[in-house]
């Protein structure tokens, strides 16, 4: 199966040459790059650094959390890494036979829903600030706003997995697809996930920034210091991984074999470096930094950190 910005030269030696699929038999003794469904071999430099840099950040969220017991950030933050390098694992694995179609599976899928563990995390944290743990969590002023904290378990996280949902199988619809036309669908089914996805977020940043204009107007003062650099960190983490949804639905506008599938540089800075200082925004403003205990520790966080919440008024650790 050829794809549609290629021309296949005519000749019986050409007949049962398979490009793309789970029947490809391509390689590239046999057939010319340019028949790959990304029309160039992955750059094993850029995918290797890629991938050293979110096995570093994997280390540093499993220090963070467990220093600070944050077990189910830790865990969401931790398996979005991971499936960030099985992905380039098997973009290294294009490099030297760009038609390995199991190697494309592995990129494709992986690379493509690690995001959503990094925004499930997100949702999780941020519902629990309203709930009252006397071990935990800190509660800032949940009367401001417009809609209950509750409701991220009930709103953004069910849209969460639905985007796990939907990308995943439109991965997997992709490796069954015996025709393009059926690698399309699940292409289709992919985008819809990324499309809710920038949806969800879309509304996610619009109602965290409604409440913090709230939360200025009534107590007139800014957060604390810890409070700032956690919520302007994750908020700035959240807005990388919104580019990068935009960027892949406008990448996969034309499916596997549109001509916006073919820029490898492109991929890289939008997909992969967004990506890597969407997660370093997420480690600078890790919750055990201001919402959590150290390890071991008992008690408030901090005493001075009840004094400078006393102060601003409105703002409790519990």
């Amino acid at each position: 199966m050829a794809s549609s910005n290629t021309t296949w030269p005519p000749g019986e030696i050409w007949k049962d040459l398979i490009p793309f699929g789970p029947l490809a038999n391509c390689t590239l003794a046999l057939c010319p790059v340019e028949w790959s469904v990304f029309t160039y071999q992955p750059s094993i430099a850029a995918n290797a650094a890629l991938l050293a840099i979110f096995g570093l950040l994997l280390l540093v969220h499993a220090a963070q959390g467990i220093n600070y017991r944050a077990w189910g950030y830790m865990g969401c933050m931790i398996a979005g890494c991971v499936l960030q390098i099985v992905g380039y694992v098997g973009r290294i694995m294009l490099h030297g036979n760009p038609f390995d179609f199991n190697a494309f599976l592995m990129q494709i899928i992986c690379i493509t829903v690690a995001p959503v563990f990094y925004c499930a995390a997100i949702y999780v944290l941020l519902a629990q600030i309203e709930l009252t743990h006397p071990s935990r969590i800190t509660t800032l002023d949940p009367s401001l706003s417009r809609v209950s904290p509750k409701l991220f378990y009930y709103i953004f996280i069910p849209a969460d997995v639905t985007c796990l949902i939907l990308q995943a199988t439109g991965g997997a619809l992709s490796a069954t697809g015996g025709d393009i036309d059926a690698i399309n669908t699940g292409v289709s089914v992919s985008k819809a996930g990324l499309i809710l996805q920038v949806v969800v977020l879309a509304i996610f940043l619009s109602a965290t920034a409604d409440y913090l204009l709230s939360y200025r107007r009534a107590h007139g003062g800014a957060l604390i210091r810890r409070l700032s650099v956690f919520l302007g960190a994750l908020g700035a983490g959240v807005v990388c991984v919104l580019v990068r949804c935009v960027y892949r639905i406008v990448e996969l506008k034309g499916g596997y074999f549109g001509p916006e599938f073919e820029h490898q540089w492109e991929f890289v800075a939008l997909e992969g470096v967004v990506m890597c200082v969407a997660v370093v925004f997420f480690a600078v403003g890790h919750p055990g930094m201001s919402l959590y205990r150290l390890r071991g520790e008992k008690g408030p966080i901090r005493e001075e950190g009840q004094t400078e919440v006393a102060q601003q008024g409105g703002v409790g650790y519990h």
